[in-house]
C-alpha cells in the first residue's frame, strides 16, 4: 500500500500515522530514540505489506499484469489502490480527503526533527503535488511512477504503466473493494494488540 492508505490504516493515533508514513523510509530496527508510538507505526507499516503481498486476491491482481510489467506489479497495485481509495475516501474515512491530507502533512512537518531526509525530500514533493489527496487524479500517479520509474536501479516500464493501469481500472478496483475491508479489519486488530502489549510493558 502506498501513503494515503498506511495513514489511513493507522487510525487516529498521530504517532502511529507518522510511523505508517515512515515505514518506506526506513530499512531494519528502528531507532529507539524514536517514540514508541512511531516505532509501532513502522511496524504496522510492515505488517500492512505483509498482510497484503499474501492477499490472494492481490496476487491474483499481479498475475494479470503481462510482462515485463508483472516485475513491478507491487510498485504498480500500491500506487493505483491509493489511487482507489483517493476515489472513494467518503467511504472509507468520517473525514473529507482534503482535509485529511493537510492534517497529515501538518503532522509530518511539526515531527520534521525525526524524519528521515529522504521523507523530508519527499514531503516536498507532497506539499507540491498536494498529496496525498493529489493521488485521486490519474495524472499524479502518472506523475509518481514517473519518478519511482527514475530511481529505480536498472532500466524498467514503469514510467509506462498508466495505459495498462487505466485500461485494467474495473479489474483493479474490483480488487481493491474486496480486498481492502480485509486489510482494515487486519490493521485494527494488529493496533489493538499492540496496544495491549504496550501496556504491558
Amino acid at each position: 500500500m502506498n501513503v494515503l492508505a498506511h495513514a489511513l490504516l493507522a487510525g487516529d493515533d498521530a504517532a502511529l500515522r507518522l510511523g505508517g508514513v515512515m515505514g518506506d523510509f526506513i530499512r531494519g530496527t528502528p531507532d529507539l530514540a524514536l517514540p514508541p508510538r512511531v516505532r509501532d507505526g513502522i511496524y504496522l507499516h510492515r505488517a500492512i505489506d505483509g498482510f497484503t503481498d499474501s492477499h490472494d486476491e492481490v496476487r491474483a491482481a499481479r498475475e494479470r499484469l503481462p510482462a515485463p510489467f508483472r516485475r513491478y506489479a507491487g510498485i504498480l497495485l500500491d500506487m493505483w489502490f491509493d489511487h482507489c481509495l483517493a476515489r472513494d475516501f467518503a467511504k472509507w474515512s468520517a473525514h473529507p480527503l482534503a482535509e485529511f491530507s493537510t492534517g497529515l502533512r501538518e503532522e509530518m512537518h511539526a515531527a520534521m526533527p525525526i524524519l528521515p531526509d529522504s521523507l523530508r525530500r519527499f514531503l516536498g514533493y507532497m506539499d507540491a503535488n498536494d498529496l496525498p489527496a493529489g493521488y485521486i487524479e490519474p495524472a499524479a500517479i502518472g506523475k509518481a511512477l514517473g519518478g519511482i520509474s527514475q530511481r529505480l536501479s536498472r532500466a524498467n516500464p514503469v514510467a509506462e504503466a498508466m495505459p495498462l493501469l487505466l485500461s485494467e481500472d474495473t479489474m483493479l478496483r474490483g480488487t481493491f473493494e474486496r480486498f481492502f475491508p480485509q486489510l482494515r479489519d487486519f490493521a485494527r486488530e494488529w493496533v489493538v494488540q499492540r496496544s495491549s502489549l504496550a501496556g504491558l510493558r
